[in-house]
């Protein structure tokens, strides 16, 4: 059904009328010029790197600051991060650029900033929702504070971190093209994107974005499947 609708869609955009915007023949000629070079593989990976490494620091932090908010003294911190969310880019990135130290650094300070909130966000929410008896139990075991977050939040909501990550991707991957176009020396998808939507070449450029929601998917299916392996108790 869903092949169907998806070629039913195909068909009336190749025969609808208009010449602006390319149809998907031209879009997919666009995408076997791109992937028949090398540029397209190398600002992939570039991009790839970037975005990973965005999300091990983001990560880092959103761990370090969730994990603490359990303990009282570091609750105001981790809200505050959480209220971060509705902070703008747009006005922090002179900010941003005085405090790094070249392009490469001040793309990835622009995505961890704009990840660990969200991040942060979404796995309080996990904390917040850990059953009282789970704490109760440690406490009757003999557990101290330390011991205890250990066993309910680091241990026992692993899983649920993974499936965080997975969840937020998404935002690190949206993201990655916008701060790509902040500073293009170093290359990158989001590089490609301008170049192409400059010369209003939107064949190309609807062909990239296919390329990068197809990725997108592809990421996401896999964290899922990575995390049932890791974690086989969640297919129960």
């Amino acid at each position: 059904m869903v092949v169907v609708q998806v070629l039913f869609v195909l068909v009336l955009w190749q025969l609808s009328p208009g010449g602006l915007i390319p149809g998907p023949l031209r879009v997919l000629e666009a995408l076997g010029n791109l992937l028949s070079g090398r540029l397209l593989y190398d600002s992939l990976l570039t991009s790839l790197i970037l975005t990973f490494k965005a999300l091990a620091y983001s990560l880092l932090l959103t761990l370090l600051f969730s994990y603490l908010s359990v303990l009282p003294f570091f609750r105001p911190a981790a809200e505050f991060i959480v209220k971060c969310r509705y902070l703008t880019l747009t006005g922090l990135i002179f900010i941003f650029t005085l405090l790094t130290r070249d392009g490469g650094a001040l793309k990835l300070s622009l995505l961890v900033f704009g990840i660990v909130p969200f991040f942060t966000t979404s796995f309080l929410t996990v904390i917040l929702r850990t059953p009282a008896q789970e704490f109760e139990l440690c406490q009757t075991l003999g557990y101290g504070r330390w011991e205890t977050l250990y066993e309910v939040i680091v241990i026992g909501k692993a899983d649920q971190v993974f499936e965080v990550v997975r969840q937020n991707f998404a935002i690190a991957w949206m993201m990655i093209t916008m701060v790509e176009g902040l500073n293009m020396s170093e290359g990158g998808i989001g590089t490609l994107l301008i170049k192409y939507n400059k010369y209003n070449d939107l064949s190309h450029v609807l062909a990239l974005q296919a390329l990068i929601f197809g990725l997108g998917l592809c990421f996401d299916y896999g964290l899922g499947q990575l995390r049932r392996w890791l974690f086989a108790y969640t297919k129960i």
